[in-house]
């Protein structure tokens, strides 16, 4: 399963969740608090606060509940990780202010009036506040693989034995090699290194992190892939699409967004690390980011590059005549996060493209049908949880696995539990390169398995999502027990 080894920092955050919650109280997080503190970091801020103040411009109401760590630096993550809420605190450590330019690819939120930032950060105009907060709390090895041994048992407890890190940086590779060379790496992990950066402040990037990779290579830990940021996300009008987003003030009636780089650039990168060896995974959110890996990867096999994986990361939306195009070019389809059923960000996302568009969200019926190969990831930490029987739920019934939100999202599009499962198993490790050792159980393999609360193949689809482990074996040892109810 694809998840993110940082899952780990999950405990040292304000979690922000759910995207309903009321921000009236916000003035008492210091009461909360009872401590003070340098930073207040929070994930999980709802897309639609950040819709509503790019489009509408709600200046007093981003800057008041901002303001209410009592002048200290506050950075919060919205729910996609491709935007930032800052207090002017951190706006001024970063150095962002009324007459800073906005970096390429990036913007800055402006009071129109007086030209003053109101605090919410588009993309790469994050990466500033990202790099001081790096600076101001820097992590030794032994703490960043705290934090992966700690995501790690998280994984554990939903039946996760292997994973692949989507977007690696130096310090992930640095703390996965420390915890294997320690004999505390309890898992497959594949690390995807980031080539280029609009959400982390990561640094190094590209050639130079590449050049690294053997260096951290060991047992467990496998950095076989590259990362590629190709657009951003639907939400905040970032994703490259083939057709127009709704029409705003901001952006016209004709704005489609923008990728990150030009055919020609991705292109060449593709064919450059293929020459070293190494896959490739591309985040596209939209159609029309979709449409340039695919031919990207046509370039990259007809080099005769036909070993290397190619990963379409997320890939909610792709254009009916691009699905046979990922079987022909053996593309793998990397669903996540879970998307596929009724929920909040599905009705942000109606607010910004049509939504006889916007609903038809992950065609993974259509992709088995024409022989693509899917593989199921959670995107956590950027989504709540990494719980695969929510997923599993939603590719099956196409509904809320928690009943919040009523109906089901295109349900032609549903899969088998069968289907479902593979996806997560022998169907993730073939995507990550990892067949070799784990995703199903024959003699020479390693012994990872589960052992369940119930059989998925047996129980009413309804109930899937209350499936729940009781152990995780990795390697034939015991890495998880559920404890008793009390």
């Amino acid at each position: 399963v694809s998840e993110k080894s940082a899952g780990g920092d999950v405990s040292r955050r304000l979690d922000c969740h759910p995207a309903g919650a009321t921000l009236g109280n916000a003035r008492a997080i210091n009461d909360l608090l009872g401590r003070p503190i340098d930073l207040l970091l929070g994930c999980g801020v709802a897309f639609g606060l950040v819709a509503a103040v790019r489009v509408l411009l709600v200046v007093t109401i981003s800057m008041a509940w901002l303001e209410a760590a009592g002048g200290r630096p506050v950075l919060l993550r919205d729910d996609s990780c491709h935007n930032r809420w800052v207090s002017s605190a951190a706006l001024a450590v970063a150095g962002i202010d009324a007459n800073s330019t906005d970096p390429a690819g990036g913007t800055v939120v402006r009071d129109p009036a007086t030209h003053a930032p109101v605090g919410l950060l588009i993309e790469s105009a994050l990466i500033p506040v990202e790099r001081a907060h790096a600076a101001s709390a820097p992590a030794s090895v032994e703490q960043n693989a705290g934090a992966s041994r700690r995501g790690i048992e998280i994984l554990h407890s939903f039946g996760i034995t292997t994973f692949q890190d989507a977007a690696a940086s130096l310090p992930m590779l640095e703390a996965l090699k420390h915890l294997d060379d320690t004999g505390r790496l309890d898992a497959w992990v594949v690390t995807s290194l980031t080539v280029n950066d609009k959400v982390f402040g990561t640094h190094p990037l590209g050639q130079d992190l590449i050049d690294r990779r053997e260096t951290y290579r060991s047992t467990h830990h496998r950095p076989d892939f590259v990362k590629i940021f190709l657009d951003g996300v639907p939400t905040s009008k970032t994703a490259a699409f083939l057709e127009p987003y709704l029409p705003d003030d901001m952006h016209g009636a004709d704005w489609r967004g923008e990728a990150t780089m030009s055919q020609d650039e991705l292109t060449g990168w593709l064919l450059r690390v293929a020459a070293q060896g190494l896959s490739a995974k591309i985040h596209c959110t939209g159609d029309r980011s979709v449409r340039m890996t695919l031919d990207a990867v046509a370039a990259a096999r007809a080099a005769g590059h036909t070993a290397p994986a190619f990963h379409i990361a997320h890939g909610q939306y792709i254009a009916d005549e691009d699905l046979p195009r990922l079987a022909e070019l053996s593309v793998v389809a990397d669903l996540s996060p879970a998307l596929w059923f009724p929920g909040v960000i599905v009705e942000a996302i109606c607010a910004c493209i049509p939504r006889e568009r916007a609903e038809r969200l992950h065609p993974n019926r259509d992709l088995l049908d024409a022989g693509v190969l899917i593989a199921r990831g959670s995107d956590w930490p950027v989504a709540p949880s990494p719980n695969p029987w929510y997923g599993i739920h939603g590719l099956v019934n196409r509904a809320d696995p928690t009943g919040t939100f009523p109906g089901r999202l295109w349900p032609e599009q549903a899969i088998t539990v069968a289907e479902a499962l593979h996806a997560y198993t022998l169907g993730a490790a073939h995507a990550m390169g990892t067949d070799d050792v784990t995703g199903s159980l024959k003699p020479g393999k390693s012994a990872d398995f589960v052992v369940l609360d119930r059989d998925p193949l047996a129980v009413p689809v309804d109930d899937l999502a209350a499936t729940t482990v009781d152990q995780t074996w990795f390697a034939g040892r015991k890495v998880y027990q559920r404890e008793p109810a009390r």
